[in-house]
């Protein structure tokens, strides 16, 4: 499985062809985040928000918090609801891909205009501090014993962290269709389960784990990526401890349906500004997060591929038919 995802999620970001000067100016703009407060897609909507506000990129944004199913949810909405608005923009990533095809989801990317491809994160596996497992071995030993008598909370069904759950559980040995997967729509009532002692271990995006792990109230266990990371030099990879999974959430903003391309050109060309400005640069350093900047085109061939790749991981680990 390595090399799906080596292309199509782990591209190395790629410069985005020029914009014309001449677009018109956007005053106003909602975007949809669509998942509960806490999660990755509530932090990027608002990180963007950030900077196109702090660069005066436009003059009001607003974010909205439309929770559930992956994502689908709030993509329904903003399909049947936005059509030809160049004012409301959504949030979306690698977990809505997988959503969409595990929920059956009527809606489906193809139905948006998508703008770019954004940010990258891998994954870890994080437990309470007073956990027993004290390490990914421990934690291999204990999914080899009884793999249902260890529950992981996460993210959407189907999404990044519900994949990776299936990626190492089969790199084992183990069946992934027994993984006891928790899902739940935001990456703050993920975490209220983990702290609270309700799962035996999380998993998701590493910045989501990040305050509780130094402020002692975590445990991670391992990540994703295929070296260590510069930002957690103590947290070993997976492959460190013999499991051959490595895996990349990413994150992409798109436009509704409908919209004309002259006012896609001048969503684009906003993005564009951003994604090149010191406050977005010093946004992903502080958040972690990896700048895979993708658009026009290329995006739009890249995410058919991702697209694609994620049907056939999800047939393999049981999620999807």
């Amino acid at each position: 499985m390595k090399h799906l995802f080596r292309g199509a999620l782990l591209a190395a970001a790629v410069a985005a062809a020029p914009f014309s000067a001449a677009y018109a100016e956007i005053n106003e703009l909602k975007i949809i985040a669509p998942a509960a407060p806490g999660g990755g897609w509530d932090q990027t909507a608002r990180s963007i928000q950030h900077v196109l506000q702090t660069d005066k990129l436009v003059q009001n944004v607003q974010v909205l918090n439309v929770p559930g199913a992956g994502g689908t949810i709030g993509l329904a909405q903003f399909v049947n609801g936005s059509k030809g608005d160049p004012n409301v923009m959504i949030v979306g990533g690698y977990v809505m891909v997988g959503a969409i095809i595990t929920n059956k989801s009527p809606v489906n990317l193809s139905m948006v205009t998508p703008i770019a491809r954004l940010t990258g994160e891998y994954e870890a596996i994080a437990v309470p501090a007073n956990s027993p497992l004290k390490s990914l071995a421990d934690l291999v030993a204990a999914l080899k014993a009884d793999p249902q008598k260890v529950s992981w909370a996460g993210g959407s069904a189907g999404g990044t962290d519900h994949i990776t759950a299936g990626l190492f559980t089969k790199a084992i040995g183990v069946d992934p269709r027994k993984v006891n997967y928790i899902a739940f729509s935001g990456g703050g009532e993920s975490l209220a389960s983990i702290l609270g002692g309700k799962v035996t271990v999380g998993i998701s995006s590493l910045s989501e784990f990040d305050a509780q792990a130094k402020a002692g109230k975590l445990r991670i266990l391992g990540v994703s990526s295929a070296a260590r990371l510069p930002d957690a030099p103590d947290v070993p990879t997976f492959k460190e401890s013999g499991v051959d999974v490595e895996i990349q959430n990413w994150r992409m903003i798109a436009a509704a349906p409908g919209i004309t391309a002259e006012q896609k050109q001048a969503l684009s060309a906003t993005i564009d500004k951003m994604v090149k400005s010191k406050a977005w640069t010093d946004m992903l350093a502080q958040k972690g997060w990896a700048n895979t900047y993708l658009s026009g085109e290329a995006f739009d061939a890249q995410l058919a591929k991702d697209i694609a790749a994620t049907q056939t991981i999800l047939k393999d680990i049981g999620l999807a038919q």
